[in-house]
């Protein structure tokens, strides 16, 4: 017994600072609630496969090469053309009303929509715009600044003979800054200006303020800007800001440029530029397409499984944490919770999972031998959750897969600028799809348009209801897939009222030729 009871007192030391040092070794198992750590069901214990029998068929696919063919051409010419110089040209007023500044949150396409708002506000009070301010994330922690991802000197000069811009407000001002309005009320900082705003709105109340103060800051600024109801030299200002004016850093462009070489031409001698790791991709099979490339946007982050109210196959275990993770962070105020998940699918309110991404992929014709690029930030489940994406699409890179360290050393860990990098890769890809609606996708839409470029938008309503159903067979649903998805890979469509500029810019920034 005083044996047993020695080795028992030997082991207590042992097992405390084991018990100390686990946070430390492991901190995502006390963290099942944080943003930045998934939590400990969704990386340990990710669902096996809901659809095994469509994945099954879909692993044995064969694509006919007329269907290849006609998945792979670009869209023909659809009549029309950019269209965004002001169809009468006026010079800029010798004097300016003063100056605007804007303070920005959200992510970077929230943030690049509201710089476009900015510069039309801007315009429509004859003011001097400082270059806008970004806010940090409360997410994802990135303190970028806008000269941290855009190109300050083309921003100006691609906008010179419209607004006038500065990088920074003139000494006299210099007090005007985001700490002085964090610190109490201002007379200069505007509070109140209305989702989607007219025009009115802003040379009633902001105008005002420029004439007795010489600056006016708004904050928030974002979707602030009517979509309706504006003069035609706005709206195509607006959109020659989004896809003129706004061109990335050079290192952004760089890195862009270095990946989607690579996806075109994996089997160049690599090693030439100093990335040794890429070595090994010397003896990858040849991919379809003849150096072509798709990229999909996945957007199932662990916010938006939970926002969605949404049954991923986890069971009992899984619900629990996304219904208590969903109440920590909007407590309760969820429109989506109030729906069985059946009914949310009908009406196509789920976020399409990595294996259900995986299939309407197959399922539209693209091949094992199609090169894939992910975009996205971190999937909820981890690799686990995206195990039967790889083995549909084997040839499937991202960032880290397709660049060393070094070359990613400016982006990493800097959220804004790894979605810069991913969204130069997007818009310069043969085709682009988005598993969910979102700002990326919405801003992407918007610029493919704008470049005639073929990019697929999923038919959720159709598609909930397909993956309802346990005992349809792979030919039923690729023919509902094909015939559900004939319209929706890039065809125009005019905005409707209401609709964003930014996702539908015709007719207001292009001309029917």
């Amino acid at each position: 017994m005083k044996i047993h009871h020695q080795n028992q007192s030997q082991r207590m030391p042992f097992a405390v600072l084991f018990v100390l040092l686990l946070p430390i070794l492991s901190p995502h198992l006390f963290s099942p609630l944080s943003r930045s750590y998934p939590s400990l069901f969704s990386e340990w214990n990710a669902p096996k496969p809901r659809h095994l029998p469509l994945l099954k068929a879909a692993l044995d696919r064969h694509v006919p090469v007329g269907e290849k063919n006609e998945l792979w051409s670009p869209l023909p010419y659809q009549g029309w053309k950019p269209c965004i110089e002001p169809a009468t040209i006026h010079t800029l007023p010798t004097k300016s009303q003063g100056y605007i500044q804007v303070f920005l949150d959200g992510g970077l396409n929230q943030q690049r929509m509201g710089i476009c708002d900015a510069v039309a506000v801007a315009k429509i009070l004859n003011a001097t715009l400082v270059i806008p301010h970004l806010e940090v994330n409360a997410v994802w922690q990135d303190t970028s600044s806008f000269a941290d991802i855009f190109d300050v000197e083309h921003f100006i000069d691609t906008l010179s003979h419209d607004v006038a811009i500065v990088k920074e407000p003139p000494s006299e001002y210099s007090w005007s800054s985001r700490e002085y309005y964090g610190t109490g009320i201002r007379a200069t900082r505007i509070k109140t200006a209305p989702v989607h705003g007219t025009a009115d709105w802003y040379l009633e109340n902001v105008l005002p303020v420029l004439q007795s103060y010489g600056i006016a800051a708004i904050a928030p600024f974002s979707h602030r800007l009517a979509f309706d109801k504006l003069p035609t030299n706005i709206q195509r200002l607006r959109c020659k800001v989004n896809f003129h004016a706004l061109a990335f850093v050079p290192h952004i462009r760089v890195l862009g440029d270095t990946l989607i070489n690579r996806l075109r031409h994996p089997f160049g001698n690599f090693h030439t530029s100093g990335t040794e790791f890429l070595k090994e991709r010397m003896n990858d099979t040849e991919s379809e397409g003849s150096g072509k490339f798709v990229v999909l946007h996945l957007r199932f982050d662990k916010d938006m499984a939970a926002h969605s109210s949404c049954d991923f196959g986890g069971g009992k275990a899984e619900r629990l944490a996304l219904a208590k993770y969903r109440q920590v962070l909007w407590q309760g105020r969820v429109l989506n919770s109030q729906f069985t998940d059946e009914a949310l699918r009908k009406q196509g309110r789920c976020p399409l999972t990595p294996e259900e991404i995986g299939l309407l992929l197959a399922a539209l014709g693209f091949s094992n031998s199609t090169r894939l690029y992910l975009a996205s930030h971190k999937v909820y489940g981890g690799e686990k959750r995206i195990s039967a994406l790889k083995k549909l699409f084997p040839l499937m890179d991202d960032k880290k897969s397709l660049a060393s360290a070094e070359e990613l050393k400016k982006v990493d860990g800097k959220a804004s600028l790894l979605a810069a990098v991913d969204y130069y890769v997007s818009l310069q890809s043969d085709i682009f799809i988005s598993a969910s609606p979102g700002n990326m996708h919405n801003a992407l839409v918007g610029h493919r348009t704008y470049l005639n470029l073929k990019t697929i938008r999923p038919n959720m309503v159709m598609l909930g209801p397909l993956f309802l159903n346990k005992s349809m067979e792979w030919p039923e649903f690729q023919h509902a897939v094909l015939s559900g998805h004939k319209s929706r890979q890039g065809q125009i469509r005019l905005r409707k009222e209401r609709q964003s500029i930014y996702t539908y810019p015709i007719p207001d920034c292009m001309c029917q030729s």
